[in-house]
């Protein structure tokens, strides 16, 4: 059985880059949010082996959405997307939880090296 991923992001641009990386590295794309609360209604949905969330989104930070989700599933598995020049908000996420993160633009070695990492 395919691992799953529930991707988030407020850009559609970014979420297919990342479903595209996923697909072709044969992971099963679980689903997909545009803001944090979405993410956290979403993931309690379908229950991903990993979710890949944007930092900065409308309505509910991706950080804020962390934290929803460790609480209801502190065994998360979830890696931070940041633009470059966001370094002060990744070290938060990660100071809250988060495993890992990996910086736009998405290089297909760059995520998958990230996953493999974190996933072990």
């Amino acid at each position: 059985m395919s691992q799953r991923v529930l991707i988030v992001d407020d850009a559609l641009f970014m979420r297919n880059l990342l479903r595209d990386i996923f697909s072709d590295a044969g992971w099963e794309i679980a689903g997909e949010a545009a803001d944090g609360n979405e993410a956290l209604q979403k993931f309690q949905q379908l229950q991903p082996d990993l979710v890949t969330m944007d930092i900065v989104m409308p309505q509910r930070s991706g950080i804020d959405a962390l934290q929803d989700i460790l609480t209801v599933s502190p065994a998360a598995v979830v890696i931070m997307c940041s633009a470059l020049g966001q370094e002060s908000m990744v070290m938060e996420a990660i100071q809250h939880g988060a495993r890992d993160f990996i910086v736009k633009p998405f290089q297909q070695e760059q995520v998958l090296e990230v996953v493999q990492r974190v996933l072990g």
